[in-house]
């Protein structure tokens, strides 16, 4: 089935709420709460982006870090805790972390990008999606090509899932190869600038002649007109995170990309609807 026929890439171009927009002003202090992914719903955002752990007992966590004392008036390792210990730790010392089941019961009709944070989450989550019967709602993300296999050996082609950290590499720097090669996943979600390596010499061949016009200090481009048409020609999607500043979005949408994932929810939004392309629900 083609990428544009999936419900979950069905708009024309998607924003996502990174967290649920955690630096929107009503969200400071409460990223991946149920307020905070209430407050990007009521502005409109159809597709919300967010994490998920194990807890020790099993069960699924919407929240970003593998400890809980960033955010949290708690501490501890969510993989060596109990499900009813992390019930106590409250995000920005108010909100509770929510399990997934509570997310999908909190938000039935929308759309999530969810971030695979650690190998125990792997079997939860999908059974969470099944649960729900949310196969058609979700995309499965990960910085570990390790776990997304493992993903999608156990979910099957049911589920859409992101293309691997080493599948991008593909993309960037040798564009040629997707077009050779079926890279698994339907989307490609990338920064639009990454550290170089801290060494020139361990960088693949070709890659310094291809970085040589996009790099900005100790950074280099990800996101080029040759990563999107790349992208495109291979038949899957372009999206970039986490982008909160109004110029650096249009530049990104003047390239050509899918969808844009932001902490600055409000500010997207505002991008998005004067030029056209916002799609939310009000």
């Amino acid at each position: 089935m083609p990428v544009s026929d999936l419900p979950f890439f069905a708009p024309p171009f998607l924003a996502l709420a990174h967290r649920g927009g955690s630096t929107y002003a009503p969200n400071v202090g409460r990223e991946n709460s149920l307020h905070a992914f209430g407050e990007a719903v009521a502005l409109g955002y159809t597709h919300l982006e967010t994490d998920v752990h194990a807890t020790h007992d099993g069960v699924l966590v919407a929240f970003h870090d593998d400890r809980l004392e960033r955010v949290t008036d708690r501490t501890g390792v969510i993989a060596e805790l109990d499900h009813a210990d992390v019930a106590e730790a409250r995000i920005g010392g108010t909100e509770p972390i929510p399990t997934l089941d509570e997310v999908f019961e909190a938000f039935p009709d929308t759309f999530f990008n969810i971030d695979l944070k650690a190998d125990g989450a792997v079997r939860p989550l999908l059974a969470v999606i099944n649960r729900h019967r949310a196969q058609r709602r979700v995309n499965v993300a990960s910085f570990s090509a390790r776990r997304l296999h493992d993903f999608r050996r156990l979910a099957g082609s049911q589920i859409s899932t992101s293309v691997s950290p080493l599948g991008v590499a593909w993309f960037r720097m040798v564009p040629v190869l997707p077009r050779l090669l079926s890279v698994p996943g339907n989307v490609l979600q990338v920064p639009h600038w990454t550290p170089l390596p801290r060494t020139v010499g361990s960088l693949p061949a070709g890659v310094l002649d291809l970085a040589r016009h996009d790099l900005r200090g100790d950074e280099v481009r990800v996101v080029t007109r040759s990563l999107v048409d790349a992208v495109h020609a291979a038949g899957k999607k372009l999206h970039v995170w986490t982008i909160d500043d109004p110029v650096e979005m249009v530049e990104l949408i003047e390239l050509g990309v899918d969808g844009l994932v932001s902490d600055r929810i409000d500010v997207l939004k505002d991008v998005l609807v004067e030029r056209g392309l916002w799609h939310g629900r009000d």
